[in-house]
């Protein structure tokens, strides 16, 4: 009866907000639900047939969850998401609320849940998933979360009390990832790139794991594809890159536009760009093999996945492109900035918010490789709520092609339409709130449909 009257109460909860446009309902209602019932996502994740996947890692949850929940949903399975990315555990709470019937049952065969780093200890406890996977671990929110090591080891911890039978599956090119593998009991499924054709000229300044989580001795990098993710190993031989089970090659990158890649001699296509989504991509497979999912099927699947809002997002208006782009730390930042390069990105809105879910401190900034716009913007438009602290930023870069700082978005919008021209492509760069403000600005006007109806 509780759990009941906890489903119903979060299924109202969600209705009033999205009909009075305050919200989409994806975290609220989980709020509502577990004060009735503290139990009641425990109990929901009970009813799924199938079992529950998570994902977390601080880059590419949002994408990689819905390759997933895609990849599930091509075989006829009912498949229950938090797809809004609301990834605490009332986001996931939420997501189960929405989709149990009245009678408080959920009925459906999978869970797909984006869980935040930090939740994720909680979030095992709670769901038992069948499989969870780690896809990296970069500097972000240092303000709340604290450095990797700390991080890692929360992950680690959550990963140690995963149900016999689940399967954890980790990316072996990120080193603190590496690190935390290494030290389970049982193996994990693991994955990553080999590439060389599409690796970095070597380490960025701006690289998070550096050193050996044993010695301390700093690590040698033969590969690196982005950040600090590639192939390495400590001179004094006490840690180095697991050996991956699943690898990809013959990477092969269309700008924004697509990825091809091969994994298991499955030649994979996908309609997303850069190379963190073949990292992505690469993960999602891994995820499938782990539960059984064939290469053919799962190739065949992933060539019509669609972007998750906010992600490469796109959008026309009065003749010209845009591309959302959600960067929120200096390695996914800075990564960005080199994947517009590749699509010669010339027009510019970069959106700098500094509240919670970004993170109060914004110092992350001077990290980001802002310098590799020079020469080829010509214009940036910096807006949000720390648009004076980007534009200092933009200004130490010596970009002549910067603009005053203009904090509404919406006139920091018209000023990227009249400076792109027509027919031509504009970028748009945003931390996470900055772009849930930008995309609830564009859903007004029309241009966009409500993240929650993506």
């Amino acid at each position: 009866m509780r759990r009941t009257l906890a489903v119903l109460a979060g299924k109202a909860t969600g209705a009033i907000s999205r009909a009075s446009g305050r919200g989409g309902g994806t975290t609220f209602p989980g709020d509502v639900a577990r004060a009735i019932d503290p139990s009641v996502l425990r109990r929901l994740s009970a009813d799924l047939t199938g079992g529950a996947v998570l994902v977390t890692g601080t880059n590419g949850k949002t994408t990689t969850s819905r390759l997933i929940a895609s990849l599930l949903e091509g075989r006829g399975e009912r498949v229950v998401a938090n797809r809004s990315g609301a990834n605490l555990i009332y986001g996931a709470t939420a997501a189960a609320v929405a989709g149990a019937g009245l009678d408080g049952r959920l009925r459906a065969d999978w869970g797909v849940f984006e869980i935040d780093e930090a939740t994720l200890p909680v979030a095992v406890q709670e769901i038992s998933p069948a499989a969870v996977l780690v896809g990296n671990l970069f500097r972000d929110q240092l303000d709340r979360y604290g450095e990797l090591e700390l991080l890692a080891q929360t992950i680690q911890r959550a990963l140690e009390r995963l149900p016999a039978g689940s399967h954890a599956v980790l990316n072996a090119d990120d080193p603190r990832v590496g690190e935390i593998g290494l030290n389970l009991a049982r193996p994990p499924l693991w994955y990553g790139l080999d590439d060389p054709r599409v690796a970095a000229a070597g380490l960025p300044h701006a690289a998070d794991a550096r050193t050996c989580p044993r010695c301390g001795t700093s690590l040698r990098f033969e590969v690196v594809y982005y950040g600090h993710e590639g192939v390495y190993q400590c001179p004094n031989g006490d840690f180095a890159r697991p050996q991956p089970n699943l690898t990809a090659r013959n990477v092969e990158l269309e700008g924004l536009d697509a990825v091809r890649l091969v994994v298991a001699g499955a030649p994979l296509e996908v309609p997303l760009g850069g190379l963190y989504n073949a990292y992505n991509v690469l993960a999602a497979f891994a995820v499938g093999r782990a539960l059984g999912l064939e290469p053919g099927y799962m190739a065949e699947r992933l060539r019509t996945t669609a972007a998750a809002f906010g992600r490469q997002e796109r959008f026309t208006r009065e003749g010209r492109r845009f591309t959302m782009m959600l960067a929120k730390n200096p390695t996914g930042f800075n990564q960005i900035l080199r994947e517009s390069e590749r699509a010669d990105g010339r027009h510019f809105l970069i959106g700098l918010n500094d509240r919670i879910a970004d993170g109060r401190d914004v110092s992350w900034i001077w990290d980001v490789d802002f310098e590799l716009l020079a020469g080829r913007a010509e214009v940036i438009v910096p807006t949000g709520v720390r648009a004076f602290d980007l534009a200092v930023r933009l200004k130490y870069a010596d970009l002549s092609a910067a603009q005053a700082p203009e904090p509404d978005l919406g006139l920091a919008v018209r000023r990227l339409i009249d400076a792109t021209p027509a027919g031509g492509e504009g970028f748009v760069l945003c931390t996470y709130t900055a772009m849930l403000d930008l995309r609830a600005l564009l859903v007004r006007r029309g241009w966009l449909q409500p993240y929650w109806a993506t």
